[in-house]
């Protein structure tokens, strides 16, 4: 079978790639927004639960404030995704959520399918961060690139 009919299936799209960019965000963003929420919402009571994996990097004390701190990272992570807004920082804080999340599933034992999911965020964070938002961001139109002379 000649090439010809498959030739647009193996073209570059670059053109496209910011809006990948914008499905990437906003399936991210949803997510972790209905994922961080309730934990946000759980109160003291939660955030100390949530806090206190931080045992598994040897922190101990103010696991209440680590706990919100999560549950904020979540929420309100997820919200800066789905905006383009403040990007890399929500990336940032979301990769070190899930980073988190990993070695307390790992020390707890849950095995593979306990953690996994935590470490392919990270990873998927920490390539966003290197990446960006994507033109179709709020960042874009507040800090709109420079332009190179060259």
């Amino acid at each position: 079978m000649p090439l010809s009919p498959l030739m647009p299936l193996l073209e570059n799209r670059y053109r496209t790639a910011d809006l990948g960019l914008l499905l990437l965000r906003l399936g991210l963003g949803i997510m972790f927004v209905l994922h961080g929420y309730p934990k946000l919402m759980g109160g003291p009571e939660k955030w100390l639960g949530l806090g206190g994996e931080m045992k598994y990097l040897g922190i101990q004390f103010a696991p209440t404030f680590w706990g919100f701190m999560a549950a904020v990272s979540e929420t309100i992570g997820g919200q800066l995704l789905l905006l383009g807004l403040f990007f890399r920082w929500a990336c940032v804080a979301l990769l070190l959520t899930m980073i988190v999340a990993a070695i307390s599933h790992i020390g707890a034992g849950d095995g593979f399918g306990g953690y996994s999911h935590a470490v392919e965020s990270a990873v998927l964070f920490l390539a966003l961060a290197f990446i960006g938002p994507g033109r179709f961001s709020v960042d874009q139109v507040l800090f709109p690139p420079r332009r190179r002379l060259y």
